[in-house]
């Protein structure tokens, strides 16, 4: 009997765990993936802290993440699972350029990348290569990546956010929608002297000089990103 309808059988569909803020997007991955046989959307949630109160009621075998969500981000949630949850696999499906996210996703943790533009058909390829154990992303990065590795310049910056640490990204993103100092501090349960001193770091590190040519850039580069 073949493994897959043996484990139908027996009740043991793959469970999949969807973290996306969006409703609609959560509906319409959780319908394409249920329409497997072998695949089951056992939750959802909408941010950091319900995924990891699912995670711990429902034992999914995957989780699939996107990079925005309100309080603590997809890349931070990554990495939160990786050191609660060793084994469990998680895979990015987000509308954020890839080029800029997949490697610091697969740095905190996560197992793949696709974004949302993708065909459908792809996501469930990805959704099986990360069950079975394997990396999946598009052949752009894994040529990028293993560009790096050969070339020794792994550490090198292709693009100026490439500087910016994971918190200093979420901090950002955050700004590019314009949040406030202390909204952003809200938001990632930070002070708002870190959240200070993030902004300062942001500005160094991207050569800007005032706050207000650092809100500019931040909403060019979301208005563009999203």
């Amino acid at each position: 009997m073949e493994p897959v309808r043996k484990e139908i059988e027996q009740g043991r569909k793959k469970k999949i765990l969807i973290v996306d803020d969006h409703p609609i997007l959560r509906k319409g991955l959780s319908m394409l993936i249920n329409q497997e046989p072998d695949l089951i959307v056992e939750g959802e949630a909408e941010d950091a802290r319900k995924a990891m109160e699912q995670i711990e009621a429902l034992s999914p075998d995957m989780v699939i993440v996107d990079i925005s969500l309100p309080g603590i981000d997809g890349v931070e949630l990554i990495k939160n699972i990786r050191l609660r949850f060793n084994d469990l696999p998680t895979l990015v499906v987000s509308m954020h350029d890839e080029s800029l996210f997949a490697e610091r996703a697969l740095r905190a943790g996560a197992r793949g990348y696709i974004m949302k533009q993708e065909a459908v058909e792809k996501v469930l390829v990805g959704i099986r290569h990360v069950l079975a154990g394997e990396i999946f992303v598009s052949n752009a990065t894994a040529t990028k990546m293993l560009e790096k590795f050969v070339d020794g310049d792994g550490g090198k910056a292709t693009s100026p956010l490439d500087l910016l640490s994971d918190r200093e990204l979420a901090v950002f993103q955050l700004i590019g929608q314009g949040l406030g100092t202390r909204h952003i501090a809200e938001q990632l349960h930070l002070s708002v002297k870190t959240v200070e001193s993030y902004r300062s770091h942001i500005k160094v590190k991207l050569k800007i000089d005032s706050g207000m040519d650092l809100l500019k850039y931040a909403i060019q580069w979301t208005h563009n990103n999203s």
